[in-house]
């Protein structure tokens, strides 16, 4: 059995949070690069440059990537042989936002009731999702969550008898819905099957897998392509402004599902696609 005090949790979401806010991954860097070779609109690389210098001058300058600095979603994998000591682990990782949004003059987007609009004034609280694993470490994925492209998501409620070709036209659907709104070009993250809460789940946290790494299930895999080229020919482009990169990846989760259902969420992130990965 391992001990680790939830202190040490606090301190990495904290960094976590000024980090995802400031600096892109390394995934995220590379697609970018290579959107702007592949770009073949004029204006649509021109954006892709722009957007590109938005990156540079956030890291060099320390100015949020983004002036929505977004709700923090925090996915929290604990192995079942660690022990964590020293007080709540909730309060813990609330605390590690509260603080790293203060410290990093980050902006404060969060309202205590959904109706009433007061804000917080320290962005929590953070949405938490944890999961029980094996072993001894905890690894944390902190991705603040904009909510210009997360208005643009969907949950469909589709038919078994929709079958692929109905999931396909849902992903489809939400992202031509979604249009220059979501701030493309964008990632879009899907979950097919579980329940309507579950799909919603798995395609928040598709986002967070790096864009270079498709799906281990063939057909998978094979949807993953066939809608990124889709969707990109669809022409709205970066900005939404006309263009061939509309998204830059398409990234699916799948789970089991009841025989009477087929349930598909589609959760949009735009192009920064903010998230900090640390295992402790």
């Amino acid at each position: 059995m391992r001990t680790l005090n939830v202190s040490e949790i606090t301190k990495n979401i904290k960094e976590m949070c000024i980090e995802a806010n400031h600096f892109l991954s390394d995934d995220m860097k590379c697609v970018l690069r290579k959107a702007v070779e592949t770009e073949e609109a004029p204006l649509g690389r021109q954006i892709l440059r722009q957007l590109q210098q938005n990156m540079e001058i956030a890291g060099e300058e320390m100015i949020p990537i983004c002036q929505d600095t977004g709700m923090a979603v925090v996915f929290i994998e604990i192995g079942q042989d660690v022990h964590l000591e020293g007080g709540s682990l909730e309060d813990a990782i609330h605390e590690g936002v509260r603080q790293g949004y203060a410290e990093g003059f980050l902006r404060k987007s969060v309202v205590k009731d959904p109706l009433l609009r007061e804000n917080t004034d320290d962005n929590t609280p953070a949405v938490i999702h944890y999961e029980i694993v094996t072993g001894d470490q905890v690894t944390i994925t902190v991705a603040p969550k904009g909510f210009g492209s997360e208005n643009m998501s969907r949950v469909f409620m589709l038919k078994p008898a929709d079958g692929i070709e109905g999931v396909k036209a849902a992903v489809l659907t939400a992202v031509k819905d979604a249009g220059p709104n979501a701030c493309p070009p964008m990632v879009v993250g899907v979950g097919i099957g579980g329940t309507f809460e579950k799909c919603a789940l798995m395609a928040k946290k598709a986002l967070t897998r790096p864009v270079d790494e498709r799906s281990s299930i063939p057909y998978v895999r094979d949807m993953e392509q066939e809608l990124l080229k889709k969707i990109n020919a669809s022409g709205i482009g970066p900005a939404g402004l006309g263009g061939t990169t509309t998204a830059l990846a398409v990234n699916i989760n799948v789970y089991p599902t009841h025989i009477a259902g087929l349930p598909v969420a589609v959760n949009i992130c735009c192009h920064v696609n903010r998230h900090a990965v640390r295992v402790l």
